[in-house]
């Protein structure tokens, strides 16, 4: 065998072994849990409360709560790093304009059980949603909060249920065009099995929609919330911040252009 043909058969060995790999272990690059199980007031909000319920497979969840009697509820789907804990800072903003919040912990996230996949964070927020409901909380006055990955799960559980409104920060298209920006060389399109193909479903969101996404995301490109906004129905409202990035939204505004939204969604008596 000549040298050139050699090289090009370990070349491809090598290249198929990466593949097998990423395939095997993709799960590990997509979600980043931190399994610590965190107490309220070390996230920051001392006011909420640790709940737990049990998504529809058995598996029981951490979430935190804090009620606010007729006002509307936040629903917060985190993105794929850290737990609830680190969400804190955003359940402060609406905590002290006097909304309810639900901080939902994920699956391997945070002292609750299993391990995240595609599947199971669908149910999760089923389960989310229950748990408001089964304490009086009318779906009408659920805001559906995704944050980067978690907008996979605001979107497919705002097509799933009636709610009051839907937000979300850094959406992306779908997981699989995140993936294959990321790792251009190899066929992630084929490979990727948790895939959050929200731009499929946005259309079918039945509520007042805001997107916030900052002009300067290298993580999820501010390309993916124009394209979400531009398939979506009304009402809708984009916000893209120039000079923001990925985690610093709030550092350049986010939460007034969000308490602005949910205060004209739902004007106080």
């Amino acid at each position: 065998m000549e040298l050139a043909a050699r090289i090009a058969l370990i070349t491809a060995l090598v290249y198929g072994v990466v593949v097998g790999l990423t395939y095997i272990v993709q799960r590990q690059l997509q979600y980043f849990p931190d399994r610590r199980m965190y107490s309220p007031r070390e996230g920051g909000v001392p006011e909420m409360s640790v709940v737990r319920f049990n998504a529809a497979d058995g598996v029981q969840l951490v979430s935190w709560h804090h009620a606010a009697a007729g006002a509307p509820t936040v629903v917060y789907f985190p993105g794929n790093a850290g737990n609830i804990a680190n969400r804190g800072v955003a359940a402060r903003s609406w905590i002290d304009a006097g909304y309810g919040v639900l901080l939902m912990g994920y699956r391997g996230y945070g002292g609750s059980g299993g391990r995240p996949t595609e599947k199971g964070l669908f149910a999760d927020g089923r389960a989310a949603i229950a748990y408001l409901r089964g304490r009086g909380v009318p779906a009408r006055r659920m805001v559906l909060y995704g944050e980067s990955l978690g907008t996979g799960v605001a979107v497919r559980m705002a097509v799933e249920h009636e709610v009051g409104a839907v937000i979300l920060e850094a959406p992306f298209t779908s997981a699989v065009d995140v993936g294959a920006r990321a790792y251009p060389l190899l066929p992630v399109r084929w490979l990727m099995k948790d895939r959050y193909e929200s731009l499929d479903h946005i259309a079918a969101v039945d509520a007042p929609l805001l997107i916030v996404h900052g002009e300067a995301d290298r993580t999820i490109p501010v390309a993916h919330g124009r394209r979400m906004l531009a398939a979506a129905r009304e009402p809708k409202q984009g916000v893209f911040i120039a000079g923001a990035g990925h985690d610093d939204l709030r550092a350049h505004g986010a939460d007034a252009v969000i308490l602005r939204f949910l205060a004209a969604t739902f004007p106080r008596e």
